[in-house]
C-alpha cells in the first residue's frame, strides 16, 4: 500500500472530529468513517486539549495571525534600528 498524498483540513473540520470522539464514538470508528488515520484523530484531540476550551477556533486563528504579525513587526523594527544606527554613524 503506497503513501497517501497529504491532505489539509480546516480547523472547523478538526473541531468536529474531536466533537465526535468526545460524544462517545470510538477513535477507530470516527477515523474509519471519515477516512482518517487513527493517529490523526488522536492528534486533533490532544491539540484541542492543549488549547483548552476557553477560546473558539476563530479566536485561536486570530491569535495565531496576530502572533505572526507581531513577529514580523518586531523584525522590521530591529532592521530599522540597525539602519538608523548605520546612518547616524555615517552622518557623524
Amino acid at each position: 500500500m503506497g503513501r497517501r498524498e497529504r491532505r489539509l483540513f480546516t480547523h472547523e473540520f478538526k473541531a468536529e472530529v474531536v466533537g465526535l470522539v468526545r460524544s462517545g464514538r470510538a477513535v477507530a470508528e470516527v477515523s474509519r468513517d471519515l477516512d482518517l488515520t487513527e493517529s490523526a484523530v488522536r492528534t486533533y484531540g490532544h491539540r484541542a486539549e492543549d488549547r483548552g476550551s476557553s477560546l473558539s477556533v476563530a479566536e485561536w486563528e486570530e491569535l495565531s495571525r496576530l502572533r505572526r504579525q507581531v513577529r514580523v513587526l518586531e523584525e522590521e523594527r530591529t532592521i530599522l534600528k540597525k539602519a538608523a544606527a548605520f546612518f547616524a554613524r555615517k552622518a557623524g
